[in-house]
Parts: structure tokens; sequence; C-alpha cells
């Protein structure tokens, strides 16, 4: 008999009931990351504001566009988060078509503030989005709380800056 799969990281995290995914789109500012990435830890020192536009293409999946700088140059990556098997839960595959990403939308106030939950195998990182690049003490102490719940600590949460913002690239510097 062969044993069952190891759980994902992301199997115990509840996506938020009842979230419109029309609510989601516009623009949002990466507040914070909790992740034990070593690139994230290695160059945190060089962590950029960076925003993000959410679409609804078709009703049912995220086209996710990011914009930050890269060498003080702007960029924008896009990617496409495809509707997984539950509300609220998605896959983001990579360009490497063994790699994919689970994506869990944790907790949302669409007018303030969206955790997203990313898991890949055991791996896990925790996300939030403002609307602004500043959120109230509250939606802070949520995702503390979040970022705790999946046993990570704040010696792996990052915050960014809440300035110098990119909100376009030119078509030479675009990722899909």
């Amino acid at each position: 008999r062969q044993p069952p799969p190891p759980q994902s990281a992301l199997d115990k995290v509840v996506a938020q009931e009842g979230l419109s995914l029309d609510e989601l789109a516009g623009n949002w500012s990466l507040v914070g990351v909790a992740s034990r990435c070593s690139y994230l830890a290695e160059h945190s020192h060089q962590l950029e504001a960076t925003m993000v536009t959410m679409t609804i293409p078709d009703g049912e999946s995220l086209a996710i566009s990011t914009f930050r700088k890269l060498d003080r140059v702007c960029w924008e990556i896009r990617q496409h988060y495809l509707p997984a098997q539950a509300p609220g839960r998605f896959l983001l595959k990579d360009h490497r078509k063994s790699s994919k990403v689970d994506v869990v939308v944790g907790e949302a106030d669409p007018t303030s503030f969206i955790i997203l939950y990313y898991g890949e195998g055991q791996n896990i990182s925790v996300k939030l989005y403002g609307r602004s690049s500043l959120v109230s003490d509250a939606v802070m102490d949520k995702f503390e709380q979040r970022v705790r719940a999946v046993g990570l600590s704040e010696d792996v949460t990052y915050y960014f800056p809440t300035y110098g913002f990119c909100e376009s690239a030119d078509e030479f510097h675009v990722l899909d």
C-alpha cells in the first residue's frame, strides 16, 4: 500500500465564504508578506513598493498584474489564477508545467484589505494587500494572527514601503 500523499500546507486554511470575485477587482498595494523564502530573507532590505491590479476576465479566474521596480525600472508581471476545486481557491501554474502554487483567499473586506495564502507542497506564504498602502491596526493585527496560525512568525514577516509605486510599465518591461 502506498502512503497517502502529504497534506498541503493550505489544506487547513479556510477560504472566505460568500465573496464575490468582482469585489476584488481593482488596485491593491502589497502591505506585508510572511514567508520562509530564503531570497526574501536575504533581500528584505531591497523591498520595493508593489502595486497589484486584479481583474476577473471570465467570472471565475483572477488575472493579476503586479507592478514593481527592478533596478529603478517599472516592470509588470502578469499571472493568471485559475479556479480550483472550491470557491476562494485558485491554482497558479508556473511556466515549468510541473510546478503549481495553490492560492486561497483567506479573508477579505474588499473595501480595505485581502489576505491571500500561497502554498507549494509544504511551504506556505501569507500576503496582506490593502486598497491603500496603509491599513488599520485592526487589519494588521488580523494579518499577524493569520501568520502565526500557519506556523510563521514575525522574524519571517516583511513589510513593504508605502511610497514609490509603479502603476504601469512600458511594453518592453512586461513578463507573462
